[in-house]
């Protein structure tokens, strides 16, 4: 950075493109607001915290394009640190917070300081009037050199979505506990060094919890037992959408975040695994009327958020404070925008959004028939080859299960509840697992994505583990500081006969198997798998099922070995192998009848304890699917193994009869959950033939035969 600060020398430069982008030996600065009266850029001298600055005023008549004020600066180069200051109507009547004091972030900053902490609480409403220069406390958006991260060369993977098994991660709590054992725990840099891990395991695509910029400093619990601040370890309460999160590098130069971050991305591609990424555009960090302006308060507050017809205060779709009004036109082309920057520059190969409902919204709050942002991720020719995953709902009680069109996937809901409801024993079940285990066709039988439009899951990171899912009745959340009154109280949930950790052989013994009955039906289910960081190794938060603002070893991933978590893990590692190895069990559309008649079988028969007589009454615990190993030459053109899955859910042992094959095939038993490790997934080479007309399913076990 060369500038002369004592002789700054500008021009008007253009309103295109928005952001701070370097141009020849200057930096031009382009920026929105429609009702802001004067806007200023300031420029600071240097980078510690307390930096002098110097502001410079925009002429409207010269910097000023329609909504976009602009500035080209000669001699300012990458590392500049900068934000703005807008002064225009305090009205809270017409919806606008103008406060001349406050320094803004840029929307489009592709880099924030991350040198001191930054103390969001002073900008609150009611506080914002003191003598203390805010600027001195807020983050400062940095000038990025693009030329420079854009010479990793690196592309999207593309990854078919039925060939996908995801990993939900958290960045910093893959690697931060010293178990992990990495040279740099808790970075971009840590996750890398984990990558031969997840290859081992088999996984093909991690989805990362959010590291777009958040403040983890803004909770304001303490856990009553120890007194211990809590934070915002999840990270959903985005601060800039452009930039990567600041304190997962492990270099301290500021700004080199993003070169960090594109070189893990590219080390995951390099070893063929995804990378996608958990976006929050429902509502952002400056929360309520009683929330701190950061940016798009003090920017066009009117603009950038769904007010109430009181325009004091903020629409609250998101359970957050505020809902970002994603369908107007300027916020939604900043959203593509955004997501166009991740792809083009970063590589992701995918979104998962969060409250996705949100972007179905208009400008009032209202629930859209054809929402135009949906439709345009859908089909912008940028993310045309790049994941897109819904959170089918919001916190006001959209729920749109099913509902989202084209090549969009959602996190299936029902899948969880129906999947956790059969395997606890509960009444009327059967019928809604068999529907599940199919590829939810009554949510996605009509959608072209067919079965991989549901992406299947039993844990993520909202709500218990798979370890705490069996060994808890009851969330225990009172380490939140909240009374235990935060999360879901909905679980679905069994303790096995104790609550909580226990010695009981017996106990253990039952836990041990309902968890490799989740993750075997997981990985026999049609559609897309996702698994939650840890289940793979017994990972437990204590039946903490809200984890939100535990930075620690609650929220950790602990890599100390014993004989259990090593059993699972190689349970898991053989499952995913398994289903990888059966294109049956990754189908590409669902078989529809007029394609069956063309078959000598039927893709799919249901049997119960008898053959084609399957059980769907209230008391039934039992569901058998055979599936053609023919059915794979439609989306393989190879012919697969026949199998039969059965699913017994019921505390007693069940006789099954079992069916004939065509052409002198024969039924092998390769999977039986009721079988000691390392048994209950058996090689190939060690499997015999099963000759017996009757099976005897053991209770609560999934068994799986192959012809």
């Amino acid at each position: 950075m060369t500038i002369n600060f004592a002789d700054i020398k500008h021009k008007p430069g253009s309103p295109l493109p928005y952001g701070a982008n370097i141009i020849g030996d200057g930096v031009q600065f382009s920026i929105f607001s429609r009702h802001a009266e004067s806007v200023s850029l300031i420029l600071f001298k240097d980078t510690h915290q307390f930096s002098e600055y110097v502001t410079i005023p925009l002429d409207p008549k010269f910097n000023k394009t329609g909504d976009v004020w602009h500035i080209w600066i000669q001699g300012a180069g990458a590392g500049q640190q900068y934000g703005y200051k807008m002064d225009g109507p305090f009205d809270l009547e017409a919806g606008h917070r103008y406060n001349k004091k406050n320094l803004l972030l840029d929307p489009y900053a592709k880099a924030l300081t991350d040198n001191f902490r930054w103390d969001f609480a002073k900008l609150r409403e009611g506080k914002n009037n003191s003598n203390e220069d805010p600027a001195y406390y807020v983050p400062r958006a940095i000038v990025v050199n693009s030329d420079i991260s854009s010479k990793i060369e690196d592309k999207q993977l593309l990854i078919n979505h039925e060939n996908t098994i995801i990993y939900e991660l958290h960045v910093r709590g893959f690697t931060i506990d010293p178990s992990s054992q990495v040279k740099f725990p808790g970075t971009y840099k840590g996750l890398i060094e984990k990558i031969p891990y997840l290859k081992e395991l088999g996984v093909t695509s991690v989805e990362l919890l959010p590291i777009q910029e958040f403040d983890e400093y803004d909770n304001t619990f303490s856990n009553p037992e120890t007194g211990e601040q809590l934070k915002n370890y999840w990270g959903y309460n985005t601060v800039a959408f452009f930039a990567p999160k600041g304190s997962y590098s492990s270099d301290e130069r500021m700004g080199n975040q993003i070169n960090e971050f594109k070189e893990m991305v590219k080390a995951f591609h390099d070893a063929g695994i995804e990378v996608i990424l958990d976006v929050v555009f429902n509502h952002t960090a400056e929360g309520d009327e009683r929330g701190p302006t950061v940016s798009f308060k003090g920017i066009d507050n009117s603009i950038y958020y769904i007010l109430e017809d009181d325009k004091s205060k903020y629409k609250n779709y998101s359970g957050c404070g505020n809902t970002f009004n994603c369908n107007h036109p300027f916020v939604r082309e900043y959203i593509l925008d955004c997501l166009r920057y991740w792809v083009i520059e970063m590589k992701i190969d995918g979104f998962r959004f969060d409250l996705a409902s949100i972007l179905g919204r208009d400008i009032d709050g209202q629930i859209l028939s054809n929402p135009p942002l949906i439709e345009r991720i859908e089909d912008d020719p940028i993310l045309r080859n790049t994941k897109i995953i819904a959170e089918a709902w919001d916190a006001a009680g959209a729920y749109q299960l099913g509902g989202f069109p084209g090549r969009w996937q959602e996190w299936n809901g029902k899948y969880r509840d129906d999947v956790r409801g059969f395997w606890r024993g509960d009444d009327n079940t059967a019928g809604n697992f068999a529907t599940r285990l199919y590829g939810s066709f009554d949510l996605y039988g009509k959608n072209t994505a067919g079965p991989c439009s549901s992406v299947n899951f039993i844990t993520c990171h909202d709500g218990f583990t798979l370890n705490d899912l069996v060994s808890y009745n009851n969330k225990h959340n009172m380490a939140n500081g909240e009374n235990n009154n935060d999360g879901e109280n909905h679980n679905i949930s069994t303790n096995c006969g104790h609550e909580g950790p226990t010695d009981d052989p017996i106990v253990q013994s039952k836990r041990m198997r309902r968890m490799k009955n989740f993750i075997a039906t997981l990985f026999l289910s049609q559609g897309t798998p996702m698994m939650l960081m840890g289940d793979e190794y017994m990972r437990t938060q204590n039946g903490n099922n809200n984890t939100y603002c535990q930075d620690n070893a609650l929220s950790w991933m602990n890599w100390e070995k014993t004989e259990s978590k090593e059993e699972i893990f190689s349970f898991t590692k053989r499952m995913i192998a398994f289903r990888k190895s059966h294109p049956t069990l990754r189908r590409r559309k669902f078989c529809f009848r007029n394609q069956e008649e063309q078959d000598k079988q039927p893709s799919i028969i249901w049997h119960g304890n008898q053959i084609e007589n399957p059980d769907w009454s209230e008391e039934s615990r039992l569901v058998v699917m055979q599936i053609n190993g023919m059915s794979s030459l439609r989306d393989y053109g190879v012919e697969d193994n026949n199998l039969l899955l059965i699913f017994n859910s019921s505390y007693k042992s069940q006789p099954i009869e079992m069916p004939e094959l065509l052409n002198n095939k024969k039924w092998k038993l390769i999977i039986n959950t009721a079988e000691l490790a390392p048994n209950e997934i058996k090689d190939y080479k060690d499997l015999s033939e099963y000759t017996e007309k009757i099976f005897i399913s053991q209770a609560i076990s999934v068994s799986v035969f192959v012809s």
